[in-house]
């Protein structure tokens, strides 16, 4: 029997959805608004590039934790958890404010502090994924991902250009005032999310459900044990190589080269890399709406392999181009087809994780974006031997190659039709 698809709005229909994804559409245009404005600060006030890359740097220290905090989330559960940093948020940019108001406020302490959030700010997504898995039913989990996803993509153009905006008419104290305001109502918000249902009862093993009070066990442990659970669960371990596979492949010709590309291949300054940025951009921000339909019958795990061979395919299309206008569409392209690839990768392990490890499932999935880095460091010295051209076009057809292998490798769990994450069943939610 076919499952009808649910409406476009229709996650929205959950109480706990309705106040989370505001919460989560004023946290991240807060964020964006953060980097922008903290680090024309502390370029400005140290005139140190260095400790400009330091701060952008400590943005994303916390990936390396993500997954001790996926085990703090099935411990205490993804409500507590998410309302423990929302208030972070919220006290950390309060003081930031406060000390901008009297003048107290340095470069030293803008790192010290973005440091403590930098903890915790790789980790806000899996956190979001988690609730939304926990509190939505399964047949609207991937819309409601691609919801989710909005409120980040709007932030990178709209939360951006707000930031910078206010900055540059009002100054920094009333731009930072206006950080904390939208961090404090984030943290209002979260109040309304709903708390987990599962606190207090069983909490699910490996091998079987047994009471908690029964078997307790360390963090180290749960970690050690979230870990052989990955490995042992086929439709998440093929998820995570993809997961891996396009940060080290596919994110470095758009995160990290696009300033060579604008400065080396179309010769348009900073103004125009910009524009590309936009670009790719806005395709990201049309892929989450796209994806928050839920009108794809594939199947999300399907759905995933497929975008990703598209994504990789516009790259190595990307590579060769050297007429601007055709660029800036295959950057949204690209933009569009990383968001119905990573959204419903996303759904996937979430569907495919049993309640009890789904914060520790998604904490190790943030651990994939360090394959950006990896993929950036050999890209250096790869550009400087072979070229720009040459080097993307490698990393593209070697993207397509192993998108294959992983299809072909995980194909009864990922690829078949019949494949439980291909449906809406409820999947693991007992």
């Amino acid at each position: 029997m076919t499952v009808a698809r649910p409406a476009f709005f229709a996650p929205f229909s959950v109480r706990s959805f309705c106040f989370q994804w505001p919460a989560d559409l004023l946290a991240s245009w807060a964020f964006e608004m953060e980097v922008l404005i903290l680090g024309w600060y502390v370029l400005v006030e140290s005139d140190s590039v260095l400790l400009l890359v330091i701060y952008g740097a400590l943005q994303y220290a916390g990936s390396l934790v993500s997954p001790l905090f996926g085990v703090a989330g099935d411990r205490i559960g993804y409500r507590r958890l998410f309302m423990i940093t929302r208030f972070l948020y919220a006290l950390m940019s309060v003081a930031i404010a406060l000390l901008a108001v009297y003048g107290l406020l340095t470069p030293l302490i803008v790192l010290v502090l973005a440091g403590v959030c930098g903890m915790v700010k790789p980790s806000d997504i899996m956190m979001r994924f988690a609730l939304i898995a926990q509190t939505l039913p399964a047949n609207q989990m991937i819309g409601a991902l691609g919801l989710s996803r909005i409120t980040t993509d709007s932030a990178r153009i709209a939360g951006a250009l707000a930031g910078v905006g206010v900055f540059a008419l009002f100054g920094l104290v009333p731009a930072y005032v206006l950080v904390s305001v939208l961090y404090l109502l984030s943290c209002l918000l979260a109040r309304g999310v709903a708390a987990d249902p599962r606190r207090g009862e069983l909490a699910t093993t490996i091998e079987s459900p047994v009471a908690v009070a029964r078997k307790p066990s360390t963090p180290y442990q749960d970690l050690l044990q979230a870990f052989r659970y990955v490995w042992r669960k086929p439709e998440i371990l093929g998820a995570f190589c993809l997961a891996f596979l396009v940060n080290i492949l596919a994110y470095p010709l758009f995160l990290g080269l696009l300033p060579y590309v604008a400065n080396n291949i179309y010769n348009i300054g900073q103004a125009g890399l910009g524009i590309l940025v936009a670009s790719y951009a806005t395709g990201s921000l049309l892929g989450s709406i796209v994806v928050s339909s839920n009108r794809f019958s594939v199947g999300p795990a399907r759905l995933m392999l497929i975008a990703a061979l598209c994504w990789f395919a516009i790259d190595l299309c990307f590579a060769w181009v050297t007429y601007l206008p055709l660029g800036m569409v295959l950057l949204a392209g690209a933009g569009f087809a990383q968001n119905i690839c990573l959204v419903p990768l996303a759904g996937v392990m979430l569907k495919s994780a049993e309640p009890a490890y789904r914060g520790r499932v998604m904490g190790m999935r943030m651990l994939a974006i360090w394959g950006l880095p990896t993929g950036l460091m050999l890209s250096g010295p790869l550009i400087n031997t072979f070229g720009y051209t040459a080097t993307a076009s490698m990393y593209s057809a070697l993207g397509l190659l192993f998108t294959v292998a992983i299809a072909l490798r995980w194909s009864r769990e990922l690829w078949s039709k019949q494949a439980l994450v291909n449906n809406n069943q409820e999947l693991n939610r007992t």
